[in-house]
């Protein structure tokens, strides 16, 4: 969910673009966002991208399934255009017709994308370490029963 709607119920086209970012960081490394499984201390798969991106190793987010599959140059600039989609302000996002021609024409020059939202959630050391997982399933029902007559 974009950062401007979840806030401030703003939405608009730039939501989907957000949209889009997640959803091919998804594709990518393999990794929901929504059900994301804590990698180091980061929360979602944002923050965890970022991290990556920023410190040179983006490769690690590729899921081990399409590493062979997709040359390291193009890996990095679908991760490039994702990080762009997925920018805290929507205003820096690019529309969806600047994002289909950077995915088809390698031509199109893109920029170096600005943090993007959610990317300081992380967990606490203190909450870290005395967490347990534990999978778990909650399907509870809830029946109530009305009186007869009004």
């Amino acid at each position: 969910m974009s950062p401007e709607y979840a806030s401030e119920g703003i939405y608009s086209i730039k939501s989907d673009v957000f949209s889009f970012g997640v959803l091919l960081l998804e594709i990518l490394s393999g990794k929901r966002n929504s059900r994301f499984h804590q990698c180091e201390d980061f929360l979602n798969l944002l923050g965890y991208s970022w991290h990556l991106w920023e410190g040179g190793s983006w490769l690690k987010l590729l899921d081990v399934s399409i590493v062979t599959e997709v040359h390291t140059t193009e890996a990095r600039r679908y991760i490039n255009i994702a990080l762009m989609c997925v920018q805290e302000s929507a205003d820096d996002r690019p529309t969806m017709s600047d994002v289909v021609a950077m995915l088809n024409s390698e031509s199109v020059i893109i920029p170096e994308p600005n943090p993007p939202a959610y990317v300081n959630v992380r967990v606490s050391k203190v909450h870290q370490s005395a967490s347990v997982v534990v999978p778990c399933s909650n399907n509870d029902v809830t029946i109530t029963e009305e009186p007869d007559g009004r």
